[in-house]
């Protein structure tokens, strides 16, 4: 497989998002992820549309989270599931779950009964609310915990305008966070010798993106609010018009407003923009000054312009713009595999590289999302020649 995590076995018993997303990049780093489903499959292989394949059943939602995985179909309450999973977790080195706290336990796979099977095993527990605490047994769904968590209150273009983000960002971040856990504990191992329960959530996850936000409430008292597509605390940032379209600008210190100010006649040093804690508190008219500077002028030529000066610029590009774009390609974003239904397909890569490596991830060969229970021969298999 190649890797850093090659020679690492996870077992990923999630479904949806996070928990996936997690397993996803243990993957693409060279770990070998079984993933056990139930006979209907993961939640996402019937979110939809699109679909596609010959039968118009393949979800492009589990396209997205699922590469670098194996598919075995368990029944998790019959003898036989819980005789596999148990061979399973006796050899492997990490177990992704996300079902609600206390469901594994009643399946007979405590976290007690998993680290008696195999003391060095990592299990990561993803949920939505948190394990323990008055809400812990809540059910946990993206859009539910941006709301819970405060996102959606400082996204939209007013206060009154709450607006999800546009990817399930809190399941994602979960992902992100327990698969961070989860190589932390595999380094700690390396000393210890044990495992031990990583814990994430959506809560936890979304909180702990807030940022400024967090320290603007808790350290100076002022709760923050959506305001559309500009900085809270820095001006000018954000979006702005120019005769064909929007484009985005970041003045994010001083120097760059007046690089900025001087190429589009404006002045630095006017009254109420002098500063950038001047031009925050007087933003709606900073925002109106620089849209009337950029008037007659195309998005092709400010950018041009402002990144001639060095001013940090950009397009507001659709998603087929994106995939499109040389510079995605150059760094392999874009990651072909052999779907044993579609055949070759194109989904997106691993955000990593490592060293000047041409390929996505850690690893030089991925392997495609899998078809529900696509493995369940070779995974018997291999466990009976382990046992022998």
């Amino acid at each position: 497989m190649s890797g850093p995590l090659d020679g690492i076995t996870v077992i990923d018993l999630s479904r949806a998002l996070a928990g996936p997303q997690a397993g996803m990049m243990l993957g693409d780093l060279g770990a070998r992820v079984i993933k056990i489903e139930s006979e209907t499959g993961d939640d996402t292989r019937g979110w939809g549309p699109p679909f596609v394949g010959p039968d118009h059943d393949i979800s492009t939602y589990f396209l997205a989270a699922n590469r670098n995985k194996e598919s075995i179909v368990l029944d998790l309450k019959s003898h036989d599931g819980r005789d596999i999973l148990t061979r399973l977790a006796e050899r492997a080195d990490v177990l992704v779950e996300n079902f609600r706290p206390g469901v594994l336990a009643r399946l007979g796979f405590s976290n007690e009964h998993l680290h008696e099977l195999n003391p060095r095993l990592i299990v990561l527990s993803i949920s939505g609310f948190g394990h323990d605490g008055p809400e812990g047994g809540r059910a946990g769904y993206d859009q539910i915990a941006q709301g819970e968590a405060g996102l959606m209150s400082v996204t939209g273009s007013a206060p009154d305008d709450p607006q999800r983000v546009g990817v399930p960002i809190g399941d994602l971040l979960s992902g992100m966070n327990g698969a961070f856990g989860v190589v932390a504990a595999l380094y700690e191992r390396e000393r210890t010798g044990k495992g031990r329960v990583v814990r994430t959530s959506l809560l936890a996850s979304v909180i702990g993106a807030h940022a400024m936000h967090g320290t603007n409430y808790l350290v100076g008292g002022k709760v923050g609010h959506a305001q559309g597509n500009h900085h809270p605390s820095i001006a000018p940032y954000g979006l702005f018009q120019a005769d064909d379209g929007p484009i985005q600008i970041a003045c994010a210190a001083e120097s760059l407003w007046v690089k900025f100010a001087n190429a589009f006649g404006l002045d630095p040093a006017a009254e109420g923009m002098a500063t950038n804690r001047e031009r925050v508190h007087n933003r709606d008219a900073v925002v109106a000054a620089v849209n009337a500077a950029l008037a007659g002028h195309t998005s092709e030529e400010v950018l041009v312009k402002l990144a001639e000066i060095g001013v940090p610029c950009g397009h507001v590009r659709t998603i087929d713009q994106v995939y499109t774009w040389d510079q995605v390609a150059s760094q392999h974003l874009l990651l072909k595999v052999d779907h044993p239904v579609l055949g070759e397909i194109t989904i997106p890569g691993s955000p990593l590289r490592f060293d000047d490596n041409a390929y996505s991830g850690g690893r030089e060969a991925h392997l495609p999302p899998p078809g529900l229970g696509e493995h369940n021969e070779s995974i018997r298999a291999w466990l009976a020649d382990s046992d022998e």
